[in-house]
C-alpha cells in the first residue's frame, strides 16, 4: 500500500474524521477531503479526479469512507477511474443501509451497517497493518456513539466527542482543508488522555475549551476568540495572493463563511495595510464587507449586491451566485459579478 497515493474522502462528523485518524495512523502518503453528502461529493470526486491527473504519482487508491453513494455517483465515480490513464484503485467503507443496491453492484463497495465506518475502517487496515490498543479504544468511542449503543461504557463519552468535533468550526475546511484536517486530527488525539479518567466523560466535556485554546495558542494566552482570529489572519495572509479580489483601483481579499467577519475581516486589514477590503460570502449569497477608511464599501454593496451599511462595514446579496465547495469556483463567480455589475479593474 506504501507505494500508492491515497486519497482519502470522508464524512464531515466525528466519524468521518475518525475514520481519516485511522488512515493517518497506518499510512503516510495521504491527501484527506471531506463531504457532505449531494452536490459534494461530485465536486469532491472531481477533484480527486484532476489531482491524480496533475500528479505524477502513477499508482493511485481513492478511499471513500462514511458516505453513501447515489447509484448515480457510483457509476460516474467507477466510470472516472476506468477512463483514467494512470493506475486508479476504489475502496468504499460505509455502514449506511441505504448504499445497499451500490453495495450489491460494486466490489469496491463494501457495506456493514452493524459497525460504524471508523470501525469498519480500523478492522480492515489493522489486520493488514497491526493492531493498535490506543487507537482501538478511540474506534470504540466512536463505534458505541455513533450507532447509537447507549448500552455500552464508551457512550457517554462518545457523545462529548461527537459534540466537541461538530463544534470545531474555528478552521473553514473549504479555504484551508489541509489546516482543518490537523486541527481534526489533533482534538482527536487530544481527547485520548482522558479516556483513562474516573468519569472520563464528564473530565473531557470540562476540558474542551482548553483543548481548541492549546491548538490555537502560540506565544501568549488569550481569549479562544482572539487566538482563532490571529490564526486565521495567518492563514489568510499566507494565501493572499490566490484568494485577492479587485474592485475598481481597489484591493480586497475574498473569504468564505469564515465567519466572525468584524474581528477576523478588521485584524486582517490591520496586519495587510496594502489591502483595501475583506469580503466574506456564504453559502446564502450574502456578503459581508469590511474596509479601513480607503473605500466605501456601503457604496460596493450597493453597487454589487443591492446592500448597504457603513462605510467600514456593510452587507449585501449576490443574487447570481451559486454555491460551490471549491475555493478557487467561488472566487471566479465573484470576480465574475463583479465585472457585470460594470466595475473593472484599475
Amino acid at each position: 500500500m506504501e507505494k500508492y497515493k491515497i486519497y482519502h474522502l470522508s464524512h464531515t462528523d466525528l466519524d468521518g474524521y475518525g475514520c481519516q485518524m485511522v488512515t493517518n495512523h497506518f499510512f503516510k502518503n495521504v491527501e484527506f477531503l471531506n463531504s457532505n453528502y449531494g452536490k459534494e461529493i461530485n465536486e469532491r470526486v472531481n477533484q480527486i479526479i484532476q489531482s491524480i491527473a496533475s500528479s505524477d504519482v502513477e499508482n493511485n487508491l481513492i478511499l471513500i469512507t462514511d458516505l453513501n453513494l447515489t447509484p448515480e455517483q457510483a457509476k460516474d465515480l467507477e466510470g472516472k477511474v476506468k477512463t483514467n490513464q494512470k493506475e486508479v484503485k476504489l475502496l468504499l467503507l460505509d455502514h449506511h443501509k441505504s448504499g445497499q443496491d451500490c453495495a450489491n453492484e460494486y466490489d469496491w463497495y463494501y457495506l456493514d451497517h452493524n459497525r460504524s465506518a471508523t470501525k469498519i475502517t480500523y478492522d480492515f487496515f489493522s489486520v493488514i497493518m497491526s493492531e493498535d490498543k490506543k487507537l482501538s479504544k478511540l474506534v470504540d468511542v466512536i463505534n458505541a456513539v455513533d450507532i447509537w449503543l447507549d448500552d455500552k461504557p464508551e457512550f457517554e463519552l462518545g457523545k462529548v466527542c461527537l459534540g466537541l468535533i461538530s463544534g470545531a468550526r474555528e478552521i473553514n475546511r473549504i479555504m484551508f482543508n489541509k489546516e482543518n484536517s490537523a486541527y481534526m486530527f489533533n482534538i482527536l488525539k487530544e481527547i485520548q488522555p482522558y479516556f483513562l479518567e474516573t468519569n472520563p466523560h464528564i473530565a473531557l466535556d470540562s476540558a474542551m475549551h482548553t483543548i481548541k485554546k492549546e491548538f490555537f495558542k502560540t506565544t501568549k494566552d488569550d481569549t479562544l476568540s482572539n487566538l482563532v482570529s490571529t490564526c486565521n489572519v495567518s492563514m489568510l495572509t499566507k494565501n493572499r495572493d490566490k484568494m485577492t479580489i479587485n474592485y475598481g483601483d481597489f484591493k480586497g481579499i475574498l473569504t468564505y463563511n469564515i465567519g466572525n467577519v468584524s474581528v477576523i475581516g478588521n485584524d486582517f486589514l490591520k496586519a495587510n495595510p496594502d489591502y483595501d477590503f475583506f469580503m466574506d460570502i456564504t453559502s446564502r449569497k450574502t456578503i459581508s464587507l469590511r474596509a479601513n477608511g480607503k473605500l466605501d464599501v456601503s457604496k460596493m454593496a450597493g453597487r454589487i449586491g443591492n446592500g448597504g451599511g457603513h462605510p467600514n462595514a456593510s452587507g449585501g446579496l449576490l443574487n447570481s451566485f451559486k454555491d460551490s465547495f471549491i475555493y478557487d469556483n467561488i472566487r471566479k463567480q465573484v470576480k465574475d459579478i463583479i465585472i457585470t455589475k460594470g466595475v473593472h479593474n484599475g
